[in-house]
């Protein structure tokens, strides 16, 4: 049994993620107390976050290592997309008539987030997939919010 410096619980020896600079060989705070400790410190700088997960991607290695997974598995990706069509056929076909409307100039898409302002990436909220053209256009983070209430 170990007491958690952050939650002052005490709990099992598993709860505690494994140190080796300590000196009972486990973190000092429990795993959940340091899982909400990431959680808070990627909310706080996730701006900065996003922006160094997007520059090391870039990096050669990584690039390399995305290519090789997927030359390697395309029965995985194929699958998924297959599965994606048959599950949500509607879905799917909205999607591609959005495309495909604003790749052909018939629908204009706007630089910046109908709800916060935020400019950047765009994404098409569709509240009806039978009203394919009609659609509301939502930063990443505004649209995740409008599926998770």
């Amino acid at each position: 049994m170990k007491t958690c410096f952050k939650c002052n619980k005490e709990k099992e020896l598993s709860e505690f993620y494994v140190h080796p600079k300590m000196a009972d060989g486990h973190l000092g705070k429990c795993k959940q107390c340091a899982k909400d400790d990431v959680s808070e410190n990627r909310a706080a700088n996730l701006e900065r976050i996003r922006a160094y997960d997007r520059e090391r991607g870039k990096l050669p290695h990584r690039k390399q290592k995305c290519k090789d997974y997927a030359q390697s598995h395309p029965e995985v990706i194929l699958r998924c997309t297959r599965n994606y069509r048959k599950k949500y056929p509607t879905k799917y076909l909205a999607r591609n008539l959005l495309n495909n409307a604003v790749r052909d100039g018939r629908l204009k898409k706007p630089n910046k987030c109908s709800k916060c302002g935020k400019k950047g990436m765009i994404h098409g909220h569709h509240e009806d997939y039978y009203k394919p053209l009609d659609v509301v256009w939502l930063c990443p983070v505004c649209h995740k919010k409008r599926h998770k209430p």
